[in-house]
């Protein structure tokens, strides 16, 4: 076995539980767990402490990947940093590595160094619904078809089943703006970051494609993702919203893609 293969190894003894190793790897001020040892059967301080920042580094390099423009909005070596306080504060649940940082945007409002920049948590949550968005289950969505097939008078009781991509991001802030252009690397221009915006995040096949919805679409989107039914959600939208335009609004979910059919229908298969 090569020199290299047999530092990496740690042998965990009986006594030693998951948890307690699991605790260890994630908070640098503890100390290696007794019980741990290396392939010789000796102490193995130095090589829990590579495997530990070995870990640390894979889990910020995790960040990384999902928050881009969180990274280019506050410099890499500063989200390297916040990264690692993060990971020290919340050490994975999932084996799924793609499924760390669901807890990112929430921490982002309560780090102190970036309260200056309020929208940063909102913008986090773009950047995590589109990975979401990603890894979301296959299914057909809601051809235009089908809508027109249900009779004028029967459309204000329809509801609908959301697709597993879709997801609607409410926000105080110019989110979906400053999201797309640090996602694209280009400069922000004019955007006046307290402008609220409202954004969908959907995917149609493998394309992940982010949306900023225009005045009252968002309430009458999450109504109906929320399983109202379509007049309903309607009225409601038009009561908020004075220039709410229903048309519009139902041509942009089904471009979108926001449903996969309507509820009590089978989903559609692929041809």
């Amino acid at each position: 076995m090569p020199p290299s293969a047999r530092i990496s190894r740690l042998r965990p003894s009986d006594c030693v539980s998951l948890d307690t190793f699991s605790a260890a790897l994630a908070d640098p001020e503890t100390g290696t767990p007794k019980g741990i040892v290396g392939p010789d059967g000796k102490g193995a301080v130095k090589r829990f402490n590579v495997y530990r920042n070995n870990v640390a580094v894979g889990l910020i390099g995790a960040l990384e990947d999902t928050f881009p423009a969180i990274q280019r909005l506050v410099g890499e070596p500063f989200f390297k940093a916040m990264a690692r306080v993060y990971v020290q504060a919340e050490p994975p649940s999932s084996p799924l590595l793609f499924r760390y940082g669901e807890g990112f945007p929430d921490f982002l409002e309560r780090f102190e160094p970036v309260q200056h920049l309020p929208y940063l948590p909102d913008v986090a949550r773009l950047e995590r619904a589109w990975l979401d968005a990603y890894h979301a289950a296959d299914e057909p969505v809601l051809n235009s078809d089908v809508l027109a097939a249900v009779a004028p008078e029967d459309l204000p009781d329809q509801r609908f089943r959301v697709h597993p991509a879709a997801h609607i991001i409410r926000s105080s802030f110019a989110a979906v703006s400053i999201f797309s252009a640090n996602r694209s690397e280009q400069a922000g221009g004019d955007t006046d970051p307290t402008m609220p915006e409202d954004g969908l995040i959907t995917r149609r096949g493998t394309d992940v494609e982010i949306r900023h919805l225009p005045p009252g679409a968002a309430v009458f989107f999450t109504l109906l993702v929320d399983g109202r039914p379509l007049g309903e959600a309607a009225e409601r939208a038009a009561g908020e919203t004075a220039d709410f335009d229903l048309a519009a609004a139902i041509a942009a979910m089904l471009e979108a893609g926001l449903f996969s059919g309507l509820a009590g229908l089978a989903p559609a298969c692929d041809s």
